[in-house]
């Protein structure tokens, strides 16, 4: 018997969570890891946005920069939690099924993606 072909994953976005107490570091550390690699940082949200419980900043990088992006990320966080999926195109799967948490997992809004209830634990 065969196994399904996985899906292609042509990159990752790792999300940043912050509050009004964190901002300055968790911005910090999103510049800092746009200076040191190849990654593209988004913007510095101060309210929550998409799936998102809390504010947030996304990085998004190539599959390739994985092993250098999500090691950093872990030994520089400082308490900051950090939500990583790949992007595989489809992206209830990439949140709810994909999904790597650095610190406490967060309840998404999977129900922007699909008929899901409007807060689905991860």
């Amino acid at each position: 018997m065969t196994e399904p072909s996985a899906p292609s994953i042509t990159g990752y976005h790792a999300h940043i969570y912050f509050d009004a107490s964190t901002l300055a570091q968790a911005q910090a550390l999103c510049e800092e890891a746009a200076r040191r690699f190849a990654l593209s940082m988004g913007r510095v949200h101060q309210r929550p946005v998409g799936p998102h419980p809390d504010w947030s900043c996304q990085l998004a990088f190539d599959t390739p920069l994985f092993g250098e992006v999500i090691p950093w990320l872990a030994l520089h966080r400082a308490g900051l939690v950090v939500f990583i999926h790949p992007l595989t195109g489809d992206d209830l799967r990439d949140h709810r099924d994909h999904a790597i948490w650095m610190g406490a997992v967060r309840p998404l809004k999977l129900s922007i993606f699909s008929g899901e209830p409007e807060v689905a634990e991860q």
